[in-house]
């Protein structure tokens, strides 16, 4: 390849027991991307691996690692994850260095995403935009003058954290009814099953004749026009903007970015939480503010860690 491929720059999103990579050039375009599996106790070979897989397209100036926990920048630990294995977490960023040669930069997978959404995506237009990242878990992040605010413990916008219900079920971060145990994935999936078990009209929902179902597939059958699952849709919804709205008095910020699968939905996940966000914001803080799905899809996450590899220490 030609001299310009040593400008290329390799994004990684690990998730719980998958990873997506890309590569990018210098100017932003995407120019392969792949997917692999990993079995927890090799995930430092496993990204070794991946990232040699990405190096056949050409070499590589450094690799940007989006990861499902908290991360010091300053120190390149991580400080918490429930996502990774414990024992990867402290070395991780030094051992991927001596493997592959390459400097390797940490990132909190949600923060990537909205770096990859406002340079390359729904808020590459706007100055200010927090984003809301709706997956196995739900994490959010701010860009405020278009630089990353992850405030003095790098725990700066973790909306999955807000108290939707006092009452409500045990978090894994130990609160009650957190909006990630109403609104992430796998407690979408709950709340589907929990009511497909108690409400006999519920049988009628093709998802009743499913015996394992993802969030995403809740959202493909409310598209198709499944009046349970677009239900289920509306009430989650309408407990994210509870949370949308929070942030809107607090930040007014000029814009609000929603990715992750269950957004395939569409309207029928948009229009409840921008209703109910309406419902509950200081109206003139809302007005203020454009409420958007994520433009960057599947590889929104690892085209943000390639990003942020590309423009660090610029």
């Amino acid at each position: 390849m030609s001299g310009n491929s040593k400008k290329n720059f390799a994004g990684i999103e690990v998730a719980v027991t998958t990873m997506r990579g890309v590569v990018i050039s210098e100017s932003g375009e995407t120019i392969a991307s792949r997917d692999s599996t990993y079995e927890p106790e090799n995930l430092i070979g496993a990204i070794t691996d991946l990232t040699e897989g990405l190096r056949e397209t050409g070499e590589l100036k450094s690799v940007g690692l989006a990861i499902p926990g908290l991360v010091n920048r300053e120190t390149d630990r991580v400080i918490f994850s429930t996502g990774l294995p414990f024992t990867a977490q402290d070395h991780i960023h030094a051992e991927l260095i001596e493997k592959t040669g390459l400097q390797f930069e940490l990132e909190n997978d949600a923060n990537a995403a909205a770096y990859g959404e406002y340079k390359a995506g729904a808020g590459r237009d706007a100055r200010d935009i927090f984003y809301i990242g709706i997956g196995d878990a739900i994490g959010g992040a701010i860009i405020l003058d278009g630089n990353l605010w992850t405030g003095t413990s790098g725990c700066a916008g973790e909306i999955g954290h807000i108290t939707i219900n006092p009452d409500g079920p045990e978090c894994v971060c130990g609160n009650l009814g957190c909006l990630e145990t109403v609104a992430s994935g796998p407690n979408i999936v709950r709340r589907a099953r929990e009511r497909l078990n108690r409400d006999s009209t519920s049988s009628l929902s093709r998802l009743a004749m499913q015996q394992d179902f993802t969030a995403g597939d809740l959202a493909l059958e409310a598209r198709n026009g499944d009046d349970f699952s677009a239900m289920m849709l509306e009430r989650t919804g309408r407990s994210i903007g509870i949370a949308v709205a929070s942030m809107i008095n607090l930040l007014s910020v000029e814009r609000i970015i929603l990715g992750g699968t269950i957004m395939e939905a569409g309207d029928l996940i948009l229009r409840p939480i921008v209703a109910e966000a309406r419902k509950r914001s200081f109206l003139p803080c809302f007005e203020a503010t454009r409420i958007v799905p994520a433009q960057l899809g599947i590889d929104g996450v690892a085209i943000g860690a390639a990003l942020l590899a590309r423009d660090a220490g610029n």
